[in-house]
């Protein structure tokens, strides 16, 4: 699916943790495996089909532990058929050996950050030798990657699939126009999702559907539904992407349908 082609089904992704968000930002931020997998569940019966999942230790800091990893995967598995895509991005204070070792437990997707970059008041680390590695590794081991692209210089000439993250503190402003600036630019036969961070969640995700993009949703990427009311978890913002996305003709894509829309290597 190119720029600016308007697919029928659109690829609904529930991002129910993130790295940055806590339990003190919103107490219905899941944090621990049981906790995430019983948020995605509810999301794949409301009609996602990938879940983006973010991993926390017991004092609910970022990890990339391949025990929890492990543990996390499984207890979705048990729950529901969603394709699970593991970031690789984990947290700013995590090391890249650590955060690539998550692709051995080969997940049918994970991210794929190209680039060193500010994060908020962070660095992202991406050093391109190391990125270059796990990117050979993915391909060797059938892990689809999503390039997450935070700047129009993170872009390659590749038809990938992509995530366009706007709204980070030293990434691309969340504005219409800086949306529909990085979808001329994609490269043709491309897949792609907006990744709209806080309070232009909404508007992005509506432009970016609107566009024939997929969309992702979930308390990753905003805690509200609207200004000043908190979500009560991910579901309403899983059921508002939907929603969305019907009001455009565009049903939600079954896991089936997005493995193919998605291109993923058979297991």
């Amino acid at each position: 699916m190119g720029p600016g082609t308007r697919a029928m089904s659109v690829v609904i992704t529930v991002a129910p943790t993130g790295p940055i968000a806590t339990k003190a930002d919103n107490p219905a931020l899941p944090t621990q495996p049981e906790e995430i997998a019983d948020a995605v569940h509810e999301a794949y019966l409301a009609g996602a089909s990938v879940a983006h999942i973010h991993l926390r230790d017991t004092s609910d800091r970022p990890t990339a532990d391949l025990t929890t990893a492990r543990r996390t995967m499984d207890l979705i598995a048990e729950r529901c058929p969603i394709l699970i895509q593991m970031s690789t991005g984990v947290g700013l204070t995590v090391p890249f050996t650590e955060r690539e070792a998550l692709v051995e437990l080969r997940p049918r997707m994970a991210t794929l950050n190209p680039c060193t970059m500010t994060f908020g008041s962070g660095e992202f680390r991406n050093p391109p030798a190391d990125v270059v590695r796990l990117a050979r590794r993915m391909a060797e081991l059938g892990v689809k990657p999503e390039l997450e692209i935070c700047d129009a210089g993170h872009l390659s000439d590749w038809p990938l699939q992509f995530s366009i993250v706007l709204g980070v503190k030293g990434g691309m402003a969340a504005t219409a126009d800086n949306l529909i600036t990085m979808v001329r630019r994609l490269p043709a036969d491309c897949v792609w999702q907006v990744v709209a961070v806080g309070r232009a969640n909404l508007e992005l995700t509506a432009i970016g559907l609107a566009l024939g993009g997929n969309a992702r949703a979930g308390l990753e990427d905003t805690l509200y539904l609207r200004k000043g009311e908190q979500s009560p978890g991910n579901l309403p913002l899983v059921q508002r992407a939907v929603a969305l996305a019907a009001a455009l003709d565009r049903p939600a894509a079954s896991v089936d349908e997005t493995a193919a829309l998605l291109r993923l290597p058979p297991r």
